[in-house]
């Protein structure tokens, strides 16, 4: 992973983005490793679970990687999964923007401020830390209610999954929706989450497709997230190719590249891109690196 990322600055990928889920390993603590092995490129987390990590040591972990990488991080955090949460780590999982609100208020004072006192239903924390870090903030959101809490007191939004034409007709205006009931004069940005594909035969990306977003839509908050969106699951839970069709960003690299671009033209702030490989790993992530920076060269010339 940290060699990935070397080789990522390498060939000019201005930011790097990980998970940290049940199987997968912790992000913050590769990304304060790779810090020390890189000068320019930046990090975010999409997202890390709250509900087996306490705000306190959340805030521990972060104010490390700051220091380590000063203005190269953002931190994003959401509640998960019940699978995961509940499955997994046996965590009850009641309430979870709730869960979140309160979670954000304590990690946000503590990075913020350096301490905190909070007496909510979830967390009664009274302590500081020995510095601050003033890092972004970033919430999940899948469905329009999870929108608006970032909107609210995030410092933006991550989606996962969410096809183009929902997160610009609903996820947006959510958006801007908790940004305007908290009083604030701009809404924070949403970072869209887009699958990758590098092949122009439709057949072949919906077979590679299919496995990623299948693994996701067997989870009730995106299966309901796909239905809002227009794209009902069949009962066994497999995508359709009509929602492949609309979710993943596939072709050739030039017509890749265009199709980025107008989505950042159309209103999204940022694409966080994740690559689905086919059976060339070492041709499709040199064609991706180049892609990369083209649609980052847009960014900066808009």
């Amino acid at each position: 992973m940290i060699e990935a990322i070397a080789r990522a600055e390498q060939h000019g990928v201005p930011m790097v983005w990980s998970i940290t889920g049940a199987r997968s390993p912790d992000a913050l603590t590769a990304f304060a490793a790779a810090a020390v092995r890189t000068t320019t490129i930046q990090f975010g987390t999409a997202i890390v679970p709250t509900y087996p990590r306490h705000p306190v040591v959340m805030a521990q972990q972060t104010l490390v990687v700051h220091e380590l990488a000063p203005g190269r991080f953002r931190l994003g955090i959401g509640p998960s999964h019940r699978p995961t949460i509940e499955g997994a780590y046996g965590i009850p999982m009641e309430k979870p923007l709730a869960h979140l609100r309160e979670y954000l208020t304590v990690l946000r004072a503590l990075l913020w401020e350096g301490r905190v006192e909070f007496q909510g239903q979830y967390f009664h924390v009274n302590t500081e830390l020995v510095g601050k870090a003033p890092v972004p903030i970033y919430t999940s959101a899948l469905r329009e209610n999870a929108f608006r809490l970032a909107g609210e007191l995030a410092d933006g939004a991550i989606s996962w999954m969410c096809p183009a034409h929902y997160i610009l007709t609903k996820a947006l205006p959510a958006l801007e929706a908790g940004a305007t009931r908290a009083g604030r004069t701009e809404r924070p940005r949403l970072v869209a989450h887009v699958p990758v594909v590098l092949t122009d035969d439709p057949t072949q990306m919906h077979q590679r497709a299919r496995n990623v977003v299948g693994s996701y839509a067997r989870m009730p908050f995106y299966a309901a997230m796909f239905a809002d969106a227009g794209f009902p699951l069949p009962a066994d839970g497999t995508p359709t190719d009509e929602l492949l069709d609309h979710l993943v960003v596939w072709g050739t690299p030039q017509r890749v590249t265009e199709r980025l671009v107008s989505l950042l033209d159309q209103g999204i702030d940022e694409l966080l891109l994740m690559l689905i490989y086919g059976p060339d790993r070492e041709g499709d992530e040199s064609q991706f690196y180049d892609i990369v920076r083209t649609v980052h060269q847009h960014v900066g010339e808009r």
